[in-house]
């Protein structure tokens, strides 16, 4: 890949994330318009996807760019008021540029011109060729106005590698000239010898004293592309008003440190050869010397108070970077391997009783688990990313079905591994559609009834233990039992006189084709949806649980685990086979004898300390022959509130289990989540906790 694709690979980047914070700000506008600071950063970002656009050669989407963003130039300047029409526009605007980055080779100018014509409509009198001829100006459209003039001294450092972006500085410079008065220093000091020189480097930089009217953002505004390759500081060094005499007297030592031409150790080093104004005070009979001491142990103690901030400044800012996706899977993918590796390691120094070995496999073993922590830890990813977006999806969707819905969220810090988080975008967008459409009533029904005209839509997410709850919130109708029974009798999925718990009645929903709507619009109603959630949502390794109350609301929630690629188990073997299950659900290990077999009367039941636990045998579930033990082991997990229990021949203990993918052969086998590869190369099978006990239930083999 050439330096310009993949500097046109990194603008495509920087333009999503700035889509994305974009569609955030304007949908909180839309919320309080009078708010400058949300306006300023929706403005700064339309400006950037245009300078950055323009400069790596994506001219339509800087041109398309450039008229939203003159409109938003006269918001923040006050000529043009926050509507919901010019919110639903620049919506529109947003989605335009995105599928400008999505498929650049497809031109679609007529809808862009009728966002752009609409946008043109909005604007006051013959305020938009005053904004298209103020904006033309390579800089008119960034001006703060500022009944003052200013005067700001600009020190501008490029990095050396500025020209293999694509930035010309002169370019910038003559942007400053537009704002007002501008004197411009260069530096060559920085320049090697001849033979040093890459051609490709700058190694000029500039000191700048303009005098403008038009604010700070506007010069800002003029490096704000390129922001992050370049050093920049900007200073107020006369107001305008009238001349400031602590800045015109200033002596000529202050102003060279201010300006970084020489360091204050420097200038002390040469004013030490002097006599210290103190002594000659001092010596002249003017001060007393306790007097000179009480100055400088105040000036000692605002330096070490200003060290003090400054070195917690330092420690609390926090460096970050970019890593493609596919490096971090790779990266996960080797500390899998390293994960099995090692266990093998560690079988092998048992196996041998070498001490030097044993300590070797030790040492491995901590740091494997240390590094295998720390990459799972930059897999986490807060799932607010994730709620965010559906903000535009409840915005969108009821005004297309002519209802009012608020959208409130909870734990939007709550982390979750990045694989999970992608793959439950489409399952809950199906439920929030569904939440809208089926289950929040229409403004004139809910006042009918007595419920607020405003309905409410709320999401949550909060560990709990290896998992994620994440749930789905509404005080819509709610689901009713008895329609569902029956429609499901309707089409052949239970007989009339099944006996169903309401919680199971609930879960029909669920199965493919099934739908309760009268009608079918845009948006559901064809029974596709809710078996495509349920399908998505068991691929993850998680459940889903429904609970409603007729006419109150429903509320869906969905159990996931925090990763997808290793987890701590437990290991345990049946015959010559081993299995993991997973950890986070097993919450005891019980001894399970024959005369406790004989005792339960051939029923699968267990008495652990007074309470009936029922059990299911692993060994005749998977069809194992072979003698059993004299004592088996029984592993009791939690499934959704309930204690069951699985009898497996013996606990090995835990083990760290890489989890790999069964392949197309096996994707059919009920039970059976994956799989691990153990330290002496055999397969372990890791178990679907919850399928294997559906199954048991469907089979009734808990008696």
């Amino acid at each position: 890949m050439s330096n310009i694709d993949k500097h046109k690979e990194a603008f495509r980047e920087e333009a999503y994330e700035l889509l994305t914070e974009l569609e955030r700000s304007l949908l909180e506008l839309e919320e309080s318009p009078d708010n400058m600071e949300l306006i300023g950063t929706i403005f700064r970002a339309l400006h950037t996807i245009k300078g950055s656009g323009s400069m790596f050669g994506f001219d339509r989407i800087a041109g398309f760019t450039h008229e939203v963003e003159t409109a938003f130039d006269l918001v923040r300047n006050g000529e043009l008021t926050v509507t919901n029409e010019l919110i639903d526009l620049t919506l529109s605007s947003r989605d335009h540029i995105k599928k400008m980055l999505d498929l650049p080779e497809e031109h679609d100018d007529l809808a862009g011109k009728e966002i752009l014509s609409s946008l043109k409509r909005l604007l006051p009198g013959k305020q938009h060729d005053k904004a298209a001829a103020v904006s033309s100006e390579k800089t008119g459209s960034l001006s703060e106005t500022n009944s003052n003039n200013l005067t700001y001294r600009i020190q501008f450092r490029p990095n050396t590698d500025i020209f293999t972006k694509g930035i010309n500085p002169l370019l910038l410079l003559d942007d400053l000239h537009t704002l007002g008065t501008c004197k411009v220093v260069a530096y060559y000091d920085s320049i090697p010898l001849l033979d040093d020189i890459d051609p490709e480097a700058c190694y000029t930089y500039w000191d700048i004293i303009l005098t403008t009217d038009k604010g700070t953002n506007a010069i800002k505004d003029v490096f704000i592309f390129i922001e992050d390759d370049c050093k920049l500081v900007i200073d107020i060094i006369d107001d305008g008003e009238k001349l400031n005499e602590e800045i015109s007297n200033r002596k000529i030592g202050e102003i060279l440190i201010e300006r970084g031409f020489v360091t204050k150790e420097d200038l002390d080093k040469v004013l030490s050869q002097q006599k210290r104004i103190g002594q000659m005070l001092v010596e002249s009979d003017i001060v007393d010397s306790r007097k000179i001491e009480a100055a400088l142990t105040e000036q000692q103690h605002i330096k070490e108070i200003k060290q003090k901030d400054q070195q917690k400044e330092q420690a609390d800012t926090a460096s970050s970077i970019r890593v493609a996706s596919d490096k971090l899977d790779n990266l996960v993918n080797l500390v899998g391997e390293m994960v099995t590796v090692q266990a093998r390691l560690s079988q092998l120094s048992a196996y041998k009783n070498d001490p030097d070995l044993l300590s070797i496999a030790e040492e491995v073993e901590r740091l494997t688990g240390e590094l295998r922590d720390q990459t799972m830890s930059i897999r986490m990813l807060p799932i607010g990313t994730t709620f965010s977006k559906f903000k535009r999806l409840v915005r969108d969707l009821s005004k297309e079905l002519g209802k009012e819905i608020e959208l409130s969220t909870e734990g939007a810090e709550t982390e979750l591994d990045k694989t999970v988080i992608e793959k439950l975008n489409d399952p809950m967008v199906h439920l929030i559609r569904n939440c809208i459409d089926h289950g929040i009533e229409t403004p004139e029904v809910r006042i009918n009834i007595g419920k607020p005209a405003q309905g409410m839509l709320h999401l949550s997410a909060k560990h709990s233990g290896a998992y994620v709850l994440i749930e789905i919130v509404d005080d819509g109708a709610g689901l009713d039992a008895d329609v569902i029974r029956s429609k499901a009798v309707e089409k052949g999925m239970i007989t009339p006189d099944a006996e169903l718990t309401e919680k199971e009645i609930y879960s029909l929903i669920l199965a493919p084709g099934f739908s309760t709507a009268k009608t079918v619009t845009n948006v559901s109603g064809r029974g596709v949806g809710m078996d495509v959630v349920k399908r998505a949502i068991d691929n993850l390794r998680g459940s889903i649980g429904i609970t409603s109350q007729k006419g109150i609301g429903t509320t869906i929630t969905l159990k996931l685990p925090l990763t997808l690629a290793i987890i701590e188990g437990l290991l345990v073997q049946i015959g010559k086979e081993y299995f993991v299950l997973p950890l986070s659900v097993v919450e005891e290990c019980v001894e399970l004898t024959r005369e406790d077999i004989a005792n339960a009367h051939g029923r699968h039941l267990a008495n652990v300390r007074g309470q009936i636990v029922p059990y299911i045998r692993l060994r005749e579930q998977f069809i194992i022959h072979g003698e059993l033990p004299e004592i088996e082991q029984i592993v009791i997990v939690g499934v959704e509130g309930h204690r069951v229990g699985f009898v497996v021949d013996e606990v090995i203990g835990e083990h760290q289990t890489v989890i790999k993918t069964l392949g197309r052969v096996y994707k059919g086998i009920e039970g059976i989540s994956g799989a691990t590869i153990l330290g002496d190369g055999t397969v372990a099978l890791i178990l679907d906790i919850q399928k294997l006990v559906q199954i048991a239930e469907c089979e009734e083999v808990i008696k």
